[in-house]
């Protein structure tokens, strides 16, 4: 089985993030997110009914939770975990390198 890194082959710049699934299994996603100069459309909140525990490994970003004022300044080895339904978005990466995160979705069991 090769060994694979998460920081290369990244995509080229483009319009849209770039997502790539790492792996799927039953109850959690993890997935690979590159951004270039992205954020959620004014307005627009994630409200997501599970689990999502981030990582930022390259680049800069900033993530705003509905029920905070200020947007969180996140640097490579930042790592938060969202609860269900709590709703964020993301209010900015940085234009200038490829913001990286990785991503784990998960099913809360009851």
């Amino acid at each position: 089985m090769p060994i694979h890194n998460l920081l290369n082959d990244l995509p080229a710049a483009g319009a849209e993030e770039a997502f790539h699934t790492l792996l799927r299994q039953p109850g959690v996603k993890i997935e690979r997110i590159v951004s270039f100069g992205q954020a959620s459309p004014p307005g627009y909140w994630f409200d997501q009914p599970d689990g999502e525990w981030v990582l930022l490994l390259a680049g800069e970003a900033k993530l705003l939770f509905e029920d905070e004022g200020v947007p969180r300044d996140l640097r490579p080895g930042d790592w938060l975990d969202i609860a269900p339904h709590r709703r964020h978005r993301v209010d900015w990466t940085d234009p200038e390198q490829p913001t990286v995160w990785l991503a784990v979705h998960y099913s809360h069991l009851p």
